[in-house]
């Protein structure tokens, strides 16, 4: 993998441009060379897919690319690009073509994909050492979530179970095993609700630290909460132990109990936010982050994001519900436009402020496309596997209770090589209708649980899923162009 110059390529009229976002030699690739032009938040930009270089436009420089497929021909500019931009300007025009042409002279603009030889990122996953746990504490729950997709805590099994500390360390003993020479490994407790089972998450964790110096091993913890059975000697425990806290809250009070209800069929928001507000306070610099969903009855989403951070919460993600078509909640193909222009919406209102993190505006522009993240993704069923209460072994906790997804168990040491490659062969290169997408680099093909869900297939990608990340993040590197110019 290359280095990569971090810089910002801008391309103005008055200004002339600045050196480049970032740089990446080119080499002789295989792809055909693709460039995603687009306009947000008052910007036009344009993204060089395969260097990763982003480049903020004036309206010249982008209506001349804009007719342009294949790259700036040697020469002079034509005359047709003349005549198609009549209005801009013969010296404004030939400008821009000037620049443009010497971008991709620098290998900033109209590159191709030289890293990799797409026959072989197959095999640059295979038997990857598993370097994450799922760990499924608990298959309860004290919430009755209506979008829930682990059916409330019991995966659709009809069977509540808790784990106990024997499987849990035969879990840590299974990680340790499969890391092969990893040094960090990431355990998140999960459910259900893992504060049901809070004696074996500490059980675990003092297990996992005993073992940390024998195997060169260092442990970070994670977890995910509702919330409900947080107290003081919780809050404590978790703010010293705990790396990272995910904590469920869906946004405004009406919109949360909408959705998020107890056992009794009562909401849940005037339960769990003093309890949030009390652990964050107590977490110092420690991650956390409020995590909701966002469904068709709360298209207007944004305002659960500012909510959520008006409550004392900087760092926020909403992100959109995944269920079947059959259910009132899922997002439809109707209701595109309106969450599309719901997150220009919230880029535009985070803009002003400067004490919100919205997760799905973070987008890494400092590495370029780096060929291994690219290829792993979000690494499920070949570096991070779940864990369920009875130690069975799948490739992430959506696909907990899918026999057809069983990888094996640890209390047998049994693991499904075949199928845990299969998952590692999932990426860009192996998923043909990701081969034209601008973003492929950022999602690595989308989440493999969600296109089974939709399409009945981990390999085609949910299209419904794929046009709001994409729009995610065009803002998000919008947004970075704004700041970049304000500074």
């Amino acid at each position: 993998m290359r280095e990569s110059e971090i810089k910002l390529s801008m391309s103005s009229r008055k200004g002339g441009h600045v050196p480049p976002f970032f740089c990446v030699e080119p080499k002789k690739g295989k792809e055909k060379p693709m460039v995603h032009t687009f306009q947000c938040l008052g910007v036009n930009i344009a993204v060089d897919v395969y260097s990763g270089a982003v480049h903020i436009l004036d309206k010249t420089a982008y209506d001349v690319l804009n007719l342009l497929e294949d790259g700036v021909p040697d020469g002079a500019c034509p005359q047709w690009v003349f005549d198609r931009l009549e209005g801009c300007g013969r010296e404004a025009v030939q400008t821009a073509w000037l620049e443009l042409r010497e971008l991709q002279d620098k290998g900033l603009l109209f590159t191709d994909d030289s890293y990799l030889d797409p026959e072989a990122a197959v095999l640059m996953q295979k038997d990857a050492p598993v370097k994450a746990l799922c760990l499924h504490v608990s298959h309860d729950c004290n919430l009755r979530c209506q979008y829930c997709f682990a059916s409330t805590g019991d995966f659709g099994t009809g069977k509540r179970m808790t784990m106990d500390i024997d499987t849990a360390k035969k879990a840590i003993d299974f990680v340790i095993r499969r890391s092969g020479n990893r040094r960090n490994i990431e355990v998140d407790f999960f459910g259900g609700e893992p504060l049901m089972a809070m004696d074996t998450v500490k059980a675990t964790v003092e297990y996992a630290r005993s073992l940390e110096k024998e195997h060169n091993k260092s442990f970070r913890f994670t977890i995910t909460t509702n919330g409900v059975l947080l107290n003081d000697e919780n809050i404590v425990y978790i703010n010293e132990e705990m790396s990272n806290a995910v904590l469920s809250l869906d946004g405004r009070p009406e919109v949360n109990d909408c959705m998020r209800k107890t056992v009794a069929g009562t909401g849940s928001y005037d339960v769990i936010l003093p309890k949030f507000q009390k652990l964050v306070a107590g977490r110092g610099e420690k991650d956390y982050y409020l995590r909701g969903t966002f469904t068709r009855y709360n298209r207007d989403f944004a305002a659960d994001v500012l909510h959520i951070a008006n409550q004392g919460f900087r760092h926020v993600s909403v992100e959109p519900v995944v269920g079947g078509p059959d259910c009132s909640y899922t997002l439809r193909e109707e209701d595109l436009p309106t969450i599309l222009e719901e997150y220009e919406r919230l880029a535009e209102e985070l803009l002003k402020r400067d004490d919100v993190n919205f997760f799905h505006f973070n987008v890494d522009l400092s590495q370029g496309p780096c060929v291994i993240k690219r290829l792993r993704g979000c690494g499920a069923g070949c570096e991070y596997v779940a864990v369920t209460p009875d130690g069975d072994l799948y490739p992430c906790h959506q696909f907990v209770g899918n026999e057809d997804y069983l990888m094996g168990n640890v209390w047998d040491g049994s693991f499904d090589m075949e199928l845990s490659r299969k998952f590692a062969g999932l990426n860009i290169y192996s998923r043909p209708v990701c081969q034209d997408c601008w973003a492929k680099f950022y999602c690595s093909g989308g989440c493999s649980a969600s296109n089974l869900l939709v399409n009945g297939d981990i390999k085609i990608p949910n299209e419904l899923g794929c046009q709001m990340q994409r729009k995610r993040l065009e803002c998000a590197i919008a947004m970075k162009a704004c700041m970049q110019k304000d500074e």
